[in-house]
């Protein structure tokens, strides 16, 4: 799943996800992420941090809060890479930090931790 306010981004990385193989689709804000991820159940969420009314932090930490069907990989995926940034998204609980400018094959290579990261953790 994808929650980011610039649709057009969102809706292409759903799109390459897709023809990788991958079931995805976008929200557009963060509580319309949240709602959808009870339903959705998705096993990788990448989430962009820059959001008007519930910013990226803010998602994050309602999410790791939430009975959620599946305990999902949390992707920051934003073009903030500064140190503060990188720190906050530790703190909020991301599993991950991806920039905007990632590489394709970072983006399906994270795709790929979630089955090793779910036994790790015994999910």
């Amino acid at each position: 799943m994808i929650i980011d306010d610039n649709r057009d981004a969102a809706d292409m990385l759903v799109s390459i996800f897709e023809l990788h193989g991958h079931v995805a689709m976008a929200t557009y804000d963060g509580m319309q992420g949240i709602a959808a991820a009870l339903t959705f159940a998705p096993e990788v969420i990448f989430l962009d941090l820059g959001m008007p009314q519930m910013d990226g932090y803010q998602v994050a930490a309602r999410l790791r809060q939430t009975r959620l069907p599946k305990r999902p990989l949390l992707i920051a995926f934003t073009a903030w890479n500064d140190a503060a940034s990188i720190a906050r998204v530790a703190e909020a609980g991301f599993d991950l930090h991806l920039t905007k400018t990632s590489p394709l094959d970072a983006l399906l290579g994270a795709l790929q931790t979630v089955p090793v990261q779910r036994a790790a953790a015994g999910v």
